[in-house]
């Protein structure tokens, strides 16, 4: 799924990483314990939370996604955005709950990590 539909789906609102919207994503994986995102051994997926703060960012370099859907309508920090556009990560916010960014992106056709 392009992620530029990705964002469609969960009426999404891209805060950076614009370069990123015609890239394709083929999994997620929705968390808000960074611990349980570092033991997924997949790349390249699209990391759904509710975190709101620089190690979710951290987090999503170190797992090797470059893309990240922050729900509940959290705000994002400067601070968030411009360690996000240095790593090059796309960050998407929504005001969707995450089970619902997560229900609507599966059903689209999506696919879980598990």
């Amino acid at each position: 799924m392009k992620i530029r539909d990705l964002c469609n789906l969960v009426n999404g609102t891209v805060l950076c990483g614009e370069q990123h919207l015609d890239s394709v994503v083929e999994y997620a994986f929705a968390s808000d314990l960074m611990s349980d995102v570092l033991t997924v051994k997949t790349s390249e997926f699209i990391l759904i939370t509710g975190l709101a703060n620089l190690q979710a960012i951290r987090t999503a370099e170190m797992s090797d996604t470059p893309f990240l859907l922050i729900c509940r309508g959290k705000e994002v920090s400067e601070e968030m955005l411009d360690l996000a556009s240095d790593n090059e990560i796309l960050i998407i916010s929504s005001s969707f709950s995450m089970f619902k960014c997560a229900g609507v992106l599966y059903s689209a056709g999506l696919k879980p990590i598990y």
